[in-house]
Parts: C-alpha cells; structure tokens; sequence
C-alpha cells in the first residue's frame, strides 16, 4: 500500500504548531503518512518543525486581526500571491488530506488544498474560530474541535479536544494542606498583567495566607523585578522566568492563576486543576475570554478580567478559594470532566479517514513492511 500523504498547515504560535507537530506524529505512528509543514518564515515553526523532524515549506502572507488598516490591505493585496504559491505546493506533494492547524498559512493552504480538491480537516482549539478557519469553515470536509460550542461553526465537526502531553494526565489530585501553593504564569512570555497584579497584592496575600506559598513564571522581561517584590514582601516563592516541567508544577499546586489560552486550558482539563483565569483581552476574537467563559459556567474556573484585575479583587479571590477545599474539589472534578485523552490519535484517525485510508488497511501495511 502507497504511503499516506499529508500537509500540516499553519502556525505562527505554539498553540498552533505544537499540536500539529502532535498530529503529525500519530498519523507517522498509525498511518506511516508522509509529512509536510507549510507555515511563514516568521513563525516558530521555523523553530519547532525542523527539531521535530519534518519538512517545512514557506508562503509569504499577512496578518488581517488586530493590524492597522494599511497592513490589511496589503495582506489583502498579497493573498492571491500566498494562494498561489501554496497551489504550487499542494500540486507537488500530491497530499491525500491537508489538516489546517490555524495561524497565518492556513488560510490560503487550506484555500489552495479546496481548488485542488484535496480533503480538508480543520483543526480549531478556540471556541470560537480564528480568522482562517471561519474564512473557509465551509470549504472544509470536517472539523476537530475542543469545545462543544465550537461545532456550530463547521460541516462535519466532532469533539476531539487538542493534543495535550501525557504527564498532564498524570497529575495526581492534591489535597489541600496546611501550607497551600498557588501556581501563577503567563505563557512562556510571562503576563505583565497578571505579574504586576501579584506583586501589588503579595502584603495582603501573606496577611490574609500567612503559610502561603507561591510558585511564579514570570517571563524574562518582569523575572528581576517581580524576585525582588517576593523577596521585599518575605513570602516563600520559587520565581523562575521559564518553568521547563510544567506537570511538575501543577503536581505541586492547590489553585492557578493563569491566562486562558486554548492549549493552556487543555492542559488545566487534564491535570484537573482549579484555576482562577486572567483572559489576554487583546486576543483575536476575545478567544481567550470564550474559553474561560466555557471553564466558568462549568463550574472549573473563576473568571477576572483582566480590566478588574487589582490586588484587592486578586487576594479576596485566592483566599476564599483556598479557605473552600470542598469547592476546591468540585472545580477539580469539572475541569477533568471537560478533557479528552488520545485527542492526537482521533484527529489522526479523522484525517485518514477523509484520506480514504482505513486504520484497518494501514496496520496490515506496518505489518508487511516489518
């Protein structure tokens, strides 16, 4: 049997390529697919694609949210030229099936895929869609989605949730002690807002929760600056700019306090942490607050904007929280009742099945070639 052939294509951030490096690897796994990435030159998957082994092939296209009107139009202007060399990849790697991950590319890969007549999976982690997955939602053969709310959006969609690490799953429940830890951070780049409120509020945070303890991602640009707040306040904190093991950290946590990006709550839903969540207001599409909102009405999360984020509302927050190990406890159940395990594995699936390859079919090819 010929190999399978897909494009993986999108990304700009690592809540895109990340999960699609995830995708791309179960469908190596169960389909022995040959792969190929196709994203800009100014996203990190110039970065993460290559480490992870697969080929990348570049489109030159703009940004259209959150952009000054003279850089949309020129986006606009240049969107036939971005179709057209993403045409020319799609005739030259002859792919089965493309998966379009969001960001940049996506659009007119998946647009160029269409003309071709090539299946397309879209792959949305939001509740509500970016801009290159509404742009082409009907153009597309399925749809794999995080959130339930989400399928109004799309033909054919199905829950699947987003790839998400292993260890998250892993993370045991904690029971609340007398010395308990609350988790801050803000993505890899840190959340000045969130640090700046933290910082503001650690005197009445160590009045009102004297035995607690704090561990902080700050990001490098405010790591010196919020360290020296910890240690003029006196409480305990582990303040690093990178948490390089996260499961580690959510391991050790009663209570986080984070943004709410897509791959960020995929990750509280496994784990099945309770989280107070600061959404990033100048997301696209309020994305982020959707999804806290979903968390919210479940019962998972606590929702502060980040416009009402001051150190009063901050410490009143946290302290009822962690003084309620009961609500603790449900907001914990809520958030795992939300995850989905083997989310890489079902999109895979998906993808081969618009690809006209049985899983059936494919384990008997592994096991000829071994």
């Amino acid at each position: 049997m010929e190999a399978m052939r897909a494009i993986m294509a999108g990304g700009g951030t690592g809540g895109h390529v990340i999960p699609a490096i995830a995708i791309a690897r179960e469908l190596q796994t169960l389909y022995q697919a040959e792969i190929l990435f196709i994203g800009t030159q100014r996203g990190i998957e110039n970065r993460l694609v290559p480490q992870a082994g697969f080929e990348l092939r570049h489109v030159e296209v703009g940004a259209l949210k959150n952009v000054s009107a003279a850089t949309r139009a020129r986006t606009f202007l240049n969107l036939p030229g971005a179709v057209a060399a993403a045409w020319k990849i799609v005739r030259s790697f002859h792919p089965d099936v493309m998966i379009g991950v969001g960001g940049y590319a996506s659009g007119p890969a998946m647009l160029a895929a269409w003309l071709r007549r090539v299946p397309i999976l879209a792959f949305e982690p939001n509740v509500v869609p970016g801009f290159a997955n509404r742009a082409v939602s009907r153009l597309v053969s399925a749809a794999a989605v995080q959130f339930e709310e989400s399928r109004r959006y799309f033909r054919n969609p199905r829950v699947t949730g987003i790839p998400v690490r292993p260890e998250f799953f892993r993370v045991p429940q904690k029971v609340l002690g007398s010395s308990p830890t609350l988790l801050v951070f803000g993505g890899s780049q840190g959340a000045h807002a969130i640090n700046h409120a933290v910082t503001s509020a650690l005197p009445s945070l160590r009045r009102e929760l004297p035995r607690l303890r704090i561990i902080h991602q700050t990001g490098e640009r405010d790591y010196r600056e919020t360290k020296a707040a910890y240690v003029s306040a006196g409480l305990p904190a582990e303040v690093s700019a990178f948490i390089d093991d996260m499961p580690k950290a959510f391991a050790q946590a009663d209570l986080l306090l984070c943004r709410s990006g897509a791959s960020t709550v995929a990750e509280i839903m496994a784990a099945g942490k309770p989280v107070v969540l600061v959404p990033f207001p100048q997301a696209a599409d309020d994305h982020q607050k959707r999804n806290a909102e979903v968390l919210a009405k479940q019962g998972a999360a606590v929702l502060i904007p980040e416009s009402e984020l001051t150190a009063e509302k901050l410490t009143a927050s946290v302290s009822e929280l962690l003084a309620q190990p009961e609500k603790l406890a449900r907001m914990s159940q809520a958030a795992r009742s939300l995850a989905h395990t083997g989310a890489a594995g079902e999109i895979a699936g998906m993808a081969a099945e618009l690809a006209g390859i049985k899983a059936e079919a494919a384990k008997s090819s592994a096991t000829v070639q071994d």
